[in-house]
């Protein structure tokens, strides 16, 4: 049973999205939904997050649907490193700081500001040590940052009870394509 699952995903520019209102955006949120209800079902209780932009930030935006039928969900964001938004833009800090407001826990990995790759590095493990699940927004077509904690989750899946969670583009196509079949477009 899926208790704690860690979701990520590219950064935005890594899809080519330079726009909050990217037609793209609720594609990947529709996704993340669809993986994220059959574990509710199942207890999932916890959802950890590093805070990053893109699809974690989506992510918590569902979230934030998802508790209105399922109050029990609770999420974490817990960063590799103090202030990763200090370089961000006004309107992603603002939604960081609304994402972490919202957080039912936050807290940082190495309580100290970014001094180097390695806080990343140990993100990823502890991340994959307390979760039972990775949910990623990651196709091995498209390399992109995902691709250090899903190397994690693999290795750690070879000896332990861990379950991997892909939505590629493949999934998204298909969900542009049914959307458009509903709507008549196609």
């Amino acid at each position: 049973m899926i208790k704690r699952l860690v979701i990520t995903g590219y950064k935005p520019h890594e899809l080519g999205i330079f726009n909050p209102n990217h037609p793209g955006i609720p594609y990947i949120k529709k996704a993340i939904k669809k993986q994220l209800i059959p574990l509710l079902e199942e207890g999932l209780e916890w959802v950890l997050l590093s805070g990053q932009l893109g699809v974690e930030t989506w992510a918590a935006e569902v979230i934030w649907d998802l508790q209105m039928d399922y109050p029990e969900l609770k999420y974490a964001v817990i960063t590799p490193f103090l202030d990763q938004e200090k370089n961000w833009n006004e309107d992603k800090r603002e939604k960081y700081e609304e994402i972490l407001m919202n957080a039912d826990f936050h807290s940082t990995i190495t309580n100290k500001p970014y001094k180097g790759p390695w806080q990343f590095i140990e993100k990823n493990k502890f991340f994959i040590r307390n979760s039972d699940a990775l949910l990623a927004v990651y196709d091995d077509e498209k390399a992109g940052s995902p691709q250090f904690i899903l190397k994690v989750a693999k290795m750690y899946a070879e000896e332990h009870n861990y379950e991997l969670i892909l939505i590629n583009a493949y999934d998204l196509q298909v969900l542009i394509e049914e959307d458009m079949y509903s709507d008549g477009s196609a």
